[in-house]
């Protein structure tokens, strides 16, 4: 499989950003997330005394969310938070991992981008486009290109993280690519001729909630450490919260834990308008567990209650098509949002 290949193959690179502390008095959490301004809250949380008193968490940054998941599996990892459709691929494989819900939804960060080459998306046939495959830009493209009257494969998909894909696009190796931002933004300032052709923000890519993030937890740490689970949950998004009423130090603070710069930052999370200048819009508490179906309401964007299970249902859907599974898995056992239901106090 595509994910077994990439651990084996893929090097780490982790920087640990814990908080020393008495290991005899506290509990250590591992939680592990690549470098996304989507993921910067639990680091808030921390910095600001959100925490439980009784724990230290060790967040490492790991540029390969795949292989962040092989170490969740393997018990080297209690946490992850990265894009959302690893969930029916984890329980084909039996991997001991429940995914626990969304935190936010890609609002105009992710972007379709042809090459000055292409004229219509009909010219796309026979192309190579560049997507990660076996990640939601996979499904994003085969989507767009399906609404375009294109079959998926009759392009020719290159499996390109979108640094590379940017690069790629800039040099005039590809004709189109997933790429979500600030790559996105960088091929149509680099490359004369490149246009937009789909956002994340627009009022399709919303309702179906596609472009996603979410919590996936070991079945360990589940089974171990509910109560301290629940509790880091709402403190991550009580971070979301404060972010909101101090956008412009959260901002700051979550630039510096990923090394990029505030100007990066904040045109993909905003401030204050959240999500109106901003390309990714943070869920509130109430409205993942509303997505996940356990809090009364509808959530935001004209999603569904519980739309949860249809996400998974049609990732799963085309990982069967791309040949990436084997079979239908069941959504009822490889989600567990009750810990959102606990942390919402339902």
């Amino acid at each position: 499989m595509l994910w077994r290949t990439s651990i084996m193959t893929l090097a780490a690179c982790a920087l640990a950003l814990g908080i020393a502390g008495a290991a005899s008095a506290k509990e250590t959490v591992r939680v592990a997330h690549f470098s996304w301004p989507g993921y910067g809250f639990l680091h808030i949380a921390q910095a600001k005394g959100m925490l439980p008193e009784n724990v230290d968490l060790e967040i490492s940054i790991i540029e390969d969310p795949v292989q962040s998941m092989g170490l969740l599996a393997s018990g080297q990892l209690d946490i992850v938070t990265s894009t959302i459709e690893f969930g029916p691929i984890a329980l084909a494989e039996d991997m001991p991992v429940k995914l626990l819900g969304l935190t936010n939804l890609g609002n105009g960060s992710d972007r379709i981008i042809v090459g000055p080459d292409i004229a219509s998306p009909e010219d796309l046939k026979g192309k190579q486009v560049g997507v990660i495959e076996g990640g939601l830009s996979q499904i994003y493209m085969a989507i767009w290109l399906e609404q375009q009257g294109i079959k998926w494969d009759e392009v020719e998909m290159v499996n390109l993280f979108p640094d590379a894909a940017a690069a790629a696009m800039i040099a005039g190796q590809l004709s189109a690519a997933e790429l979500w931002d600030p790559y996105g933004p960088q091929v149509l300032e680099e490359l004369p001729g490149s246009r937009e052709m789909s956002h994340s923000g627009e009022e399709y890519w919303l309702k179906e909630g596609l472009i996603a993030d979410a919590i996936f937890v070991s079945d360990a740490f589940v089974a171990e450490h509910r109560d301290l689970l629940v509790a880091l949950t709402k403190a991550r998004y009580d971070a979301v919260e404060w972010w909101r009423e101090n956008p412009t130090e959260g901002n700051a603070m979550i630039a510096e834990v990923l090394q990029w710069g505030v100007a990066d930052v904040e045109p993909i999370l905003g401030g204050v308008n959240n999500p109106d200048d901003g390309t990714l819009y943070m869920y509130s508490l109430e409205e993942s567990a509303q997505f996940c179906g356990v809090a009364e309401g509808e959530p935001p964007f004209g999603q569904r209650n519980g739309q949860l299970t249809d996400h998974w249902e049609l990732t799963n859907k085309w990982w069967l098509t791309f040949g990436l599974m084997t079979e239908t898995v069941d959504p009822a056992v490889g989600i567990d949002c009750s810990i959102f239901k606990d942390a919402l106090g339902g």
